[in-house]
């Protein structure tokens, strides 16, 4: 389907057509459709090499362009490129390129909270706070709250920072999931390649769409990405890996030494960058499923995230929401998100609550934040209980 079609000559009209590039191996491309969640189609425009080459045209722009259909049944062909993100095809190739960015630590604070409700997003605010630029890992047992925790994360940030451009990205996941985060999720976009579709098709669309999201950071915008999820967009990689041949040694519970590389490295493209524009990614990880292969995938993530939210089943079981591992979760160096008072204020939270069971813990904090309109008025609380001291 994605095989170069021959330039014939045709007497058809010129059409405008828009979509986000996807580059072929051999140098040529295609414009994939988000109506059609960026699925290879036939009627995808065809883009030329030496367009790309001529215009230095990355993987994951947006373009558009004047098309012309194709006589034998082949697929139309970009005649001309009006826009590429925004600006004209001569000026793209000045736009500097992901990996040359200077990455710097999250210093912007990306409040979630939203009012009195939902309590998780105060608790996240105050105990594992997420930045622009953030890396940031779910750890997450089956039934622990994972995917009602991501709505409220995207519904936080969707209405507290509309700048963002915020994406879903969902792996292998159940139908009816996907309609249920398209129906939740307003104001961002929400990409899937549900439990129907082929190994390929995880692959191709989770490089494409964090292509996607590297290409809006590198031009100065801020992208909050939500991966769910990483053990599953794993699996893929790993069954792909096997397929093509490039595999390695295995390792426990089946996993390809090599099966990891790609996405250790999607995880890890989440920054913030000093000439400005971040990358921030919230991904979920599986644990406690019973599978060797999942705790290994586990294994390999853990650590590499700066920020880490642990669920536990313990306190699911017992319905406390949100069913954080309190003394488990945090976020590296949040002193540069949150204020000094606030610092302090959770500093001394902390100790208060480490001491107790992660339910005990939990059940408190959300009973003291339940009392107050704002975390702000929580924190004044605490830290007028320590000026008292």
């Amino acid at each position: 389907m994605d095989r170069e079609p021959a330039d014939i000559p045709s007497d058809a009209p010129l059409e405008e057509c828009e979509g986000i590039l996807e580059l072929h191996p051999n140098g040529y491309g295609f414009l994939r459709s988000r109506d059609n969640n960026y699925s290879r189609e036939r009627s995808d425009p065809f883009v030329p090499g030496t367009m790309i080459e001529r215009f230095g045209l990355r993987q994951g722009v947006f373009i558009k362009a004047m098309m012309q259909q194709a006589k034998r049944q082949q697929g139309p062909r970009i005649r001309e490129i009006l826009d590429v993100d925004g600006m004209s095809p001569e000026s793209y190739p000045d736009v500097k390129s992901f990996e040359t960015l200077t990455p710097i630590n999250p210093e912007e604070w990306l409040v979630l909270e939203r009012g009195q409700r939902p309590i998780t997003n105060r608790v996240i605010d105050l105990l594992a706070p997420l930045g622009k630029g953030q890396r940031a890992l779910i750890v997450a047992p089956p039934r622990s709250g994972k995917t009602v925790m991501l709505q409220d994360i995207a519904s936080g940030i969707a209405e507290n920072h509309p700048d963002l451009k915020l994406i879903v990205l969902l792996i292998d996941e159940r139908p009816e999931e996907v309609t249920d985060m398209r129906r939740n999720v307003v104001g961002g976009e929400v990409v899937a390649s549900s439990l129907d579709m082929d190994v390929e098709s995880h692959v191709r669309l989770s490089q494409l769409v964090i292509d996607r999201a590297r290409r809006l950071a590198e031009m100065g915008q801020d992208v909050f990405l939500m991966l769910d999820s990483i053990t599953r967009l794993a699996r893929a990689f790993n069954k792909w890996v096997g397929r093509s041949g490039r595999g390695g040694a295995t390792m426990s519970g089946g996993l390809d030494i090599k099966a990891m590389d790609i996405p250790k490295k999607l995880f890890a493209t989440a920054r913030a960058f000093q000439e400005g524009g971040s990358l921030t990614i919230v991904g979920t990880c599986l644990v406690d499923t019973n599978s060797r292969m999942d705790e290994a995938i586990f294994q390999e993530f853990k650590g590499t995230g700066n920020m880490e939210l642990v669920l536990d089943r313990r306190l699911a079981d017992r319905r406390v929401w949100p069913s954080i591992d309190i003394s488990q979760s945090g976020t590296r160096r949040e002193e540069l998100l949150h204020d000094e008072e606030t610092y302090e204020a959770v500093t001394m939270l902390r100790r208060t609550l480490s001491s107790m069971h992660p339910c005990d813990a939990m059940e408190q904090l959300t009973k003291q934040l339940g009392r107050f309109e704002s975390n702000d008025e929580f924190i004044k609380l605490i830290s007028g209980a320590k000026t008292s001291l």
